[in-house]
């Protein structure tokens, strides 16, 4: 499912226009995007958990050379699903 489909499918099950569930498609994205970068988490609960992990710097090996090179630390969003998510996955 990509972005125009996931639009199509809160449309038709919410009741709303294409262009409305596209708003709020939107402004769910920029909710989170704006939490995570805050530093903070975002907890939905039955669904899951979007938050920020910490990968520490490392030293990497360049695969051609064999250089061994300098890998930055950096932030990256993770989510972690909830009970009710797996609970509908795996059945």
């Amino acid at each position: 499912m990509n972005k125009n489909d996931l639009i199509d499918a809160m449309a038709s099950s919410s009741g709303l226009s294409k262009a409305d569930a596209s708003r709020a498609l939107e402004a769910f994205t920029g909710a989170v995007t704006s939490s995570l970068s805050g530093g903070g988490n975002v907890k939905i609960t039955g669904f899951g958990t979007f938050s920020v992990s910490h990968r520490a710097a490392t030293t990497g090996r360049n695969p051609r050379t064999g250089e061994a090179i300098q890998i930055a630390a950096s932030k990256n969003a993770k989510f972690k699903s909830g009970k009710g998510l797996k609970d509908a996955v795996n059945r």
